[in-house]
């Protein structure tokens, strides 16, 4: 299974923070839910794909979090950087077939850690938060990535539908959460599973 994405360039993402500055205000909130997957095993994968994994589910948020972080310090404002990343950030699924997602969302977690540690020695007031949705591990959040997929192969459809799932917001809910907390208040990690999930 290959998701169709479409990763923008550097440039891009320079022009989008340009157009949200010029038209909209200075961003205070940045939420970074990025993630693709190829439904194939790791000893027989594509070295394309994985390199695509790592520019989305990677490099990506540490363009849009570095731009976002500047128009934050630059205009003194105690903002918030929260990035959606996965169970799979912290344990590796039992799931078959999912190669070098489980490292992406290992890259997340630990570049969350540096960027708390390094807005800390810096003096900063922005928070930083990872949001894990049980989503592969093994639960799921309905999405492109889950069961709205055209492409998912019947096997793990049959995973899916015997799971507990969340809706999008729910994840919504937990962001809406961490952001409604005090701003002496640093929610490092909120975990967000399905009622029923097993493990």
């Amino acid at each position: 299974m290959l998701l169709k994405l479409i990763l923008p360039e550097e440039d891009q993402i320079l022009s989008a923070f340009k157009w949200t500055e010029e038209n909209l205000g200075h961003v205070h909130v940045l939420v970074n839910d990025a993630a693709f997957v190829s439904e194939e095993l790791l000893t027989e994968g594509n070295t394309e794909i994985w390199k695509r994994s790592f520019d989305v589910n990677v490099v990506a948020p540490c363009f849009t979090t570095r731009e976002a972080v500047k128009i934050i310090r630059k205009n003194d404002i105690k903002g918030h950087i929260i990035h959606i990343n996965s169970v799979a950030g912290h344990k590796v699924s039992p799931v078959p077939k999912m190669n070098v997602y489980a490292a992406t969302k290992h890259a997340i977690t630990a570049l969350s850690e540096t960027l708390r540690q390094e807005l800390n020695a810096l003096g900063s007031k922005i928070r930083v938060t990872v949001c894990r949705p049980f989503v592969f591990c093994p639960g799921l959040v309905v999405s492109e990535m889950t069961v709205l997929s055209k492409d998912i192969s019947e096997e793990r459809k049959k995973l899916f539908e015997v799971r507990p799932i969340l809706q999008a917001e729910d994840i919504a809910d937990g962001v809406v959460y961490v952001l409604s907390t005090p701003e002496h208040v640093q929610v490092l990690e909120l975990t967000i599973k399905p009622v029923g999930e097993p493990h």
